[in-house]
Protein backbone atom coordinates (compact mmCIF):
# COMPACT_ATOMS: atom_id res chain seq x y z
CA UNK A 1 0.00 0.00 0.00
CA UNK A 2 1.35 3.56 -1.00
CA UNK A 3 1.29 6.15 1.18
CA UNK A 4 1.16 9.95 1.07
CA UNK A 5 4.95 10.28 1.18
CA UNK A 6 5.34 7.43 -1.06
CA UNK A 7 3.09 9.08 -3.78
CA UNK A 8 5.17 12.65 -3.46
CA UNK A 9 8.45 10.98 -4.26
CA UNK A 10 6.73 8.60 -7.18
CA UNK A 11 5.26 12.33 -8.19
CA UNK A 12 8.64 14.58 -7.78
CA UNK A 13 10.83 11.60 -9.74
CA UNK A 14 8.34 11.62 -12.31
CA UNK A 15 8.88 14.88 -12.57
CA UNK A 16 13.01 15.10 -12.26
CA UNK A 17 14.46 11.90 -12.42
CA UNK A 18 17.63 13.09 -11.54
CA UNK A 19 16.38 14.78 -8.70
CA UNK A 20 19.04 14.15 -6.11
CA UNK A 21 18.21 11.96 -2.44
CA UNK A 22 19.06 14.96 -0.58
CA UNK A 23 16.86 17.29 -2.43
CA UNK A 24 14.19 14.86 -2.60
CA UNK A 25 14.10 14.32 1.14
CA UNK A 26 14.01 18.78 1.52
CA UNK A 27 10.66 18.57 -0.50
CA UNK A 28 9.07 16.02 1.79
CA UNK A 29 10.53 16.69 5.10
CA UNK A 30 12.22 13.61 5.46
CA UNK A 31 16.08 12.20 6.65
CA UNK A 32 17.96 11.53 3.27
CA UNK A 33 18.47 8.16 4.79
CA UNK A 34 14.74 7.40 5.11
CA UNK A 35 14.00 8.82 1.61
CA UNK A 36 16.73 6.72 0.31
CA UNK A 37 14.68 3.80 1.69
CA UNK A 38 11.33 4.61 0.57
CA UNK A 39 13.37 4.97 -2.64
CA UNK A 40 14.59 1.64 -2.74
CA UNK A 41 11.53 -0.04 -1.55
CA UNK A 42 9.31 1.73 -4.60
CA UNK A 43 11.81 0.23 -6.84
CA UNK A 44 11.99 -3.18 -5.49
CA UNK A 45 8.11 -3.39 -5.98
CA UNK A 46 8.71 -2.29 -9.53
CA UNK A 47 6.83 1.10 -9.32
CA UNK A 48 10.09 2.90 -10.73
CA UNK A 49 11.25 0.99 -13.33
CA UNK A 50 14.38 2.98 -14.18
CA UNK A 51 16.06 6.19 -15.18
CA UNK A 52 16.06 7.55 -18.73
CA UNK A 53 17.34 10.39 -20.89
CA UNK A 54 14.29 11.45 -23.26
CA UNK A 55 16.10 12.89 -26.43
CA UNK A 56 13.86 15.03 -28.68
CA UNK A 57 12.84 12.85 -31.74
CA UNK A 58 11.55 15.60 -33.77
CA UNK A 59 13.25 14.78 -36.98
CA UNK A 60 12.13 11.59 -37.06
CA UNK A 61 9.11 9.89 -38.78
CA UNK A 62 6.85 8.08 -36.54
CA UNK A 63 4.52 5.21 -37.40
CA UNK A 64 2.16 2.78 -36.10
CA UNK A 65 2.06 -0.53 -37.24
CA UNK A 66 -0.38 -3.15 -36.60
CA UNK A 67 1.15 -6.35 -37.16
CA UNK A 68 -0.90 -10.10 -37.66
CA UNK A 69 1.34 -12.68 -36.68
CA UNK A 70 0.68 -16.82 -37.49
CA UNK A 71 1.63 -17.31 -33.62
CA UNK A 72 -1.11 -18.01 -31.10
CA UNK A 73 -2.75 -14.80 -30.11
CA UNK A 74 -0.05 -12.56 -28.64
CA UNK A 75 2.53 -14.80 -28.90
CA UNK A 76 5.57 -14.36 -26.75
CA UNK A 77 7.73 -15.18 -29.42
CA UNK A 78 6.97 -12.33 -32.09
CA UNK A 79 6.64 -9.84 -29.61
CA UNK A 80 9.87 -11.06 -28.15
CA UNK A 81 11.33 -10.66 -31.89
CA UNK A 82 9.28 -7.11 -32.73
CA UNK A 83 10.90 -5.80 -29.23
CA UNK A 84 14.40 -6.47 -30.21
CA UNK A 85 14.07 -3.91 -33.01
CA UNK A 86 16.19 -1.00 -32.38
CA UNK A 87 13.73 1.26 -34.15
CA UNK A 88 10.78 0.33 -32.09
CA UNK A 89 9.62 1.86 -29.18
CA UNK A 90 6.56 0.04 -28.06
CA UNK A 91 5.02 -3.39 -28.65
CA UNK A 92 1.40 -3.31 -27.10
CA UNK A 93 -0.77 -6.78 -27.82
CA UNK A 94 -4.13 -5.70 -28.70
CA UNK A 95 -7.54 -6.82 -29.29
CA UNK A 96 -9.11 -7.46 -32.59
CA UNK A 97 -7.69 -8.54 -35.54
CA UNK A 98 -4.36 -7.74 -35.70
CA UNK A 99 -2.20 -9.01 -32.74
CA UNK A 100 0.28 -6.33 -32.14
CA UNK A 101 0.07 -2.53 -31.89
CA UNK A 102 3.69 -1.49 -32.92
CA UNK A 103 5.42 2.38 -32.56
CA UNK A 104 7.94 2.77 -34.62
CA UNK A 105 10.47 6.01 -35.78
CA UNK A 106 12.37 5.92 -38.99
CA UNK A 107 14.53 8.67 -40.47
CA UNK A 108 12.21 9.02 -43.18
CA UNK A 109 9.64 6.73 -45.15
CA UNK A 110 12.60 5.18 -47.20
CA UNK A 111 13.61 3.73 -44.03
CA UNK A 112 10.09 2.95 -42.91
CA UNK A 113 9.62 0.64 -45.89
CA UNK A 114 13.36 -0.86 -45.45
CA UNK A 115 11.99 -1.58 -41.79
CA UNK A 116 9.00 -3.37 -42.42
CA UNK A 117 10.34 -5.06 -45.33
CA UNK A 118 13.36 -6.19 -43.81
CA UNK A 119 13.31 -6.65 -40.44
CA UNK A 120 9.68 -7.06 -40.05
CA UNK A 121 9.69 -9.05 -43.44
CA UNK A 122 12.23 -11.46 -41.41
CA UNK A 123 10.00 -12.98 -38.42
CA UNK A 124 8.45 -15.58 -39.77
CA UNK A 125 5.07 -15.32 -37.69
CA UNK A 126 4.44 -11.99 -38.93
CA UNK A 127 1.89 -12.63 -42.09
CA UNK A 128 0.70 -9.31 -42.20
CA UNK A 129 1.01 -5.49 -41.43
CA UNK A 130 -0.39 -2.13 -41.92
CA UNK A 131 1.07 1.04 -41.27
CA UNK A 132 -0.20 4.65 -40.00
CA UNK A 133 2.08 7.17 -40.06
CA UNK A 134 1.84 10.15 -37.81
CA UNK A 135 1.90 13.60 -39.66
CA UNK A 136 2.06 15.35 -35.90
CA UNK A 137 2.14 15.12 -32.66
CA UNK A 138 0.28 16.95 -30.53
CA UNK A 139 1.06 15.23 -26.83
CA UNK A 140 3.15 12.73 -26.06
CA UNK A 141 4.39 11.78 -22.55
CA UNK A 142 5.84 8.77 -20.68
CA UNK A 143 4.40 9.83 -17.67
CA UNK A 144 1.04 8.55 -15.76
CA UNK A 145 -0.48 10.22 -13.17
CA UNK A 146 -0.03 9.85 -9.29
CA UNK A 147 -2.44 10.39 -7.22
CA UNK A 148 -1.92 13.41 -4.29
CA UNK A 149 -3.61 11.40 -1.74
CA UNK A 150 -3.82 7.79 -0.44
CA UNK A 151 -6.77 6.12 -2.12
CA UNK A 152 -9.46 4.97 0.69
CA UNK A 153 -8.46 7.59 3.06
CA UNK A 154 -10.27 10.61 2.40
CA UNK A 155 -13.38 8.01 3.00
CA UNK A 156 -11.98 7.16 6.28
CA UNK A 157 -11.74 10.61 7.61
CA UNK A 158 -15.24 10.97 6.37
CA UNK A 159 -16.61 8.27 8.82
CA UNK A 160 -14.91 9.09 11.55
CA UNK A 161 -16.20 12.18 12.02
CA UNK A 162 -13.04 14.14 11.07
CA UNK A 163 -13.12 15.18 7.27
Amino acid sequence: MLDKIDLRILSILQGDARASNAAIARKIGMAPSATLERIRKLEQRGLIRGNEARLDAAPRLVAFVFVRSSERAGGPKTARQLAAIPEVQEVHHIAGEDCFLVKVRATNPQALGQLLRERFGAIRAVTSTRTTIVLETLKETGSVPVPTAVPGQAERKKGDGRA
